[in-house]
């Protein structure tokens, strides 16, 4: 998809406008068409200024922009960032370190959900991003399923779900809809059953990769094996993307849908979803494959902190204007606005307070947000996960066919962790 401008309010005022660049909404187009004229609008209102819209269609389109703005000195003045791509902005140093002042002007941060400031910069005091979108993650279940199926309650722990979609296994509908061959969410299950055994992608200290390590190998198999041993899933999940598996579940095909976030309702409800009325949230289990309880100084991990942050170049000449925009992003109408377009949660407590009353079965996505673990803070991040993720892919053959080899998988993630590695000692320079 081509990057394209959405532009309102023609005439320039007062000689200067301000440009923001976000990701690409296509599969809510008239959404976001609805929520680009009314932040101008209201922008227009406060400041006298324009507001340019320009939107990236991939992470790759994001990057490379960032970096043929900041060496040129010009270009957006606001980048809408996802949060586990805020570490690799932060690492360009060409975004703006937040003072108190700036908060100020950006409404504060106290009318934020603490937890969503846990991806803003590497500490409290260093911090580039202004959290405007929250999408922690969780998962969906079939209520009427696990009725007939005499399970009382969501499970809790890795063995209940699994125990659980094993049962919910049968005439062809299976426990659980997962997409392997996804872009995005794979290394998001393999990174929570990492943290549940105590271990992590990367040192404390930022300047080892472990992507080699036997507990990432143990949560790979552990993931890997819900197709292959578990039997859970269905077979044909080895080539379908989140889209797919989402598409199971709302057809009845699947009991459950891991690692979901709030923007499904938006599915869940239409007119041509068999499970609409029929569906509940829980939060994903918080104790890993094989153990009844976390061991000592490990993560529940539920959800990685996960949403959008705003941050604002180094080299805008419009910092105020930036920071106007930040406020009316964080303001509570717009963020109750972005939720009813998109089902993204507020960041701001008094428009998730609203969002909540009026949407009670949303609270288990609040509770995990309040239980979230931050993935690493470095520059060298998007490694980690992409890493992670083509190991996915390039397991994908083996997977359709029921069945992996663990020396091969092992290989794989040596790869993986030397070009981790690699890029880790690049940001540590």
């Amino acid at each position: 998809m081509r990057r394209r401008r959405l532009q309102f309010h023609l005439q320039r005022g007062f000689g200067q406008d301000a440009e923001v660049y976000v990701g690409a909404q296509p599969n809510y187009p008239k959404q976001f068409a609805q929520w680009s004229k009314d932040i101008s609008d209201k922008f227009k209102a406060a400041t006298g200024a324009n507001l340019q819209i320009e939107t990236y269609s991939s992470a790759s389109d994001e990057t490379t922009k960032i970096q043929t703005s900041i060496v040129s000195g010009n270009g957006p003045d606001v980048y809408v960032l996802g949060t586990t791509f805020t570490p690799v902005a932060y690492g360009t140093k060409g975004f703006l370190t937040l003072s108190d002042s700036d908060w100020t002007g950006a409404g504060g941060k106290s009318r934020l959900i603490p937890q969503t400031l846990g991806m803003s910069g590497p500490d409290q005091s260093t911090q580039i991003g202004i959290p405007v979108a929250m999408r922690p993650f969780g998962m969906i279940y079939n209520t009427d399923m696990f009725k007939a199926a005499g399970i009382s309650k969501p499970p809790t722990t890795w063995d209940e779900l699994i125990s659980d979609s094993q049962k919910l296994t049968k005439n062809g509908v299976y426990g659980m809809a997962i997409g392997y061959a996804d872009t995005y969410d794979p290394w998001k299950f393999i990174w929570a059953l990492t943290e549940q055994q105590g271990g992590s992608f990367v040192s404390k200290d930022l300047k080892t990769a472990q992507l080699n390590s036997p507990q990432v190998l143990k949560a790979t198999t552990g993931y890997f094996d819900l197709l292959t041993k578990d039997k859970v899933v269905d077979p044909a999940s080895a080539g379908w993307k989140d889209a797919d598996a989402m598409a199971a579940f709302a057809s009845g095909k699947a009991a459950i849908f891991p690692m979901a976030t709030a923007t499904a309702i938006n599915t869940l409800d239409s007119s041509s979803s068999a499970v609409k009325g029929k569906y509940a949230f829980a939060p994903l289990p918080g104790v890993g494959i094989g153990m009844n309880s976390l061991p000592a100084g490990a993560n529940a991990a539920q959800t990685i902190v996960s949403g959008d942050n705003l941050a604002i170049a180094s080299y805008t000449k419009n910092k105020d204007l930036a920071l106007a925009y930040a406020k009316l992003s964080t303001d509570t109408d717009m963020q109750v606005e972005q939720f009813k377009l998109f089902g993204n949660l507020p960041t701001n407590q008094q428009a998730l307070d609203q969002v909540l009353k009026d949407n009670p079965q949303l609270a288990p996505f609040a509770d995990a947000e309040k239980g979230s673990t931050p993935t690493a803070f470095t520059g060298a991040w998007a490694d980690f996960q992409n890493g992670i993720a083509n190991v996915v892919v390039q397991s994908d053959s083996s997977l359709s066919k029921g069945t992996y080899d663990v020396n091969q998988l092992q290989s794989l993630l040596s790869a993986a962790n030397s070009k981790a590695q690699q890029s880790l000692d690049r940001a540590g320079q």
